[in-house]
C-alpha cells in the first residue's frame, strides 16, 4: 500500500513540475506576442498610457455623451477612436496580468512538483530502513 501511494506521489509530482515548466515558457511567449503586437509602444509603457487614454476618453465622453444619448450628435471620430483605442489598452493589460499568471502558477507547480518528488524520495528511503 505504501509503495502504491509513493508512485502516485512521484507520478503526481513529475507531472507537475512538467507543467509548470510549460507554462513558464508559455507565459514567456505569449508575453513576447503581446510585446509584438503593441509595438512600437513596449510593455511597460501600456498602464501609463491606458491611464492617459482613460483620462481624455472621460473628459470627451463628459462633453459628448448627453449629446449622443438625446440623438441629437453622432460620436465624433476622435471619440471612437479613444473609445476604441481605451478598448485594445485595456484588452492588452488584461492579457499581461494573464499571462504574469500562467508565469506565477509556472512558478508554484514546479515548486510543489519538487516537494511531492522529494516526499516520495523520502517515503521510499523510509520504507528501505
Amino acid at each position: 500500500m505504501r509503495t502504491l501511494c509513493t508512485l502516485i506521489i512521484l507520478a503526481v509530482g513529475a507531472i507537475s513540475l512538467v507543467f509548470g515548466i510549460i507554462f513558464i515558457v508559455q507565459s514567456g511567449s505569449a508575453r513576447q506576442q503581446i510585446a509584438d503586437d503593441i509595438a512600437p509602444l513596449t510593455l511597460d509603457q501600456v498602464d501609463a498610457r491606458y491611464d492617459t487614454v482613460v483620462a481624455q476618453h472621460n473628459a470627451m465622453r463628459s462633453s459628448e455623451e448627453p449629446k449622443i444619448q438625446a440623438g441629437q450628435a453622432a460620436p465624433s471620430d476622435m471619440y471612437n477612436y479613444l473609445s476604441i483605442q481605451r478598448t485594445a489598452l485595456g484588452l492588452t493589460r488584461s492579457n499581461i496580468g494573464q499571462a504574469d499568471f500562467i508565469k506565477m502558477t509556472g512558478i508554484i507547480d514546479i515548486v510543489l512538483g519538487v516537494g511531492l518528488l522529494l516526499a516520495a524520495v523520502l517515503l521510499m528511503q523510509k520504507k528501505a530502513t
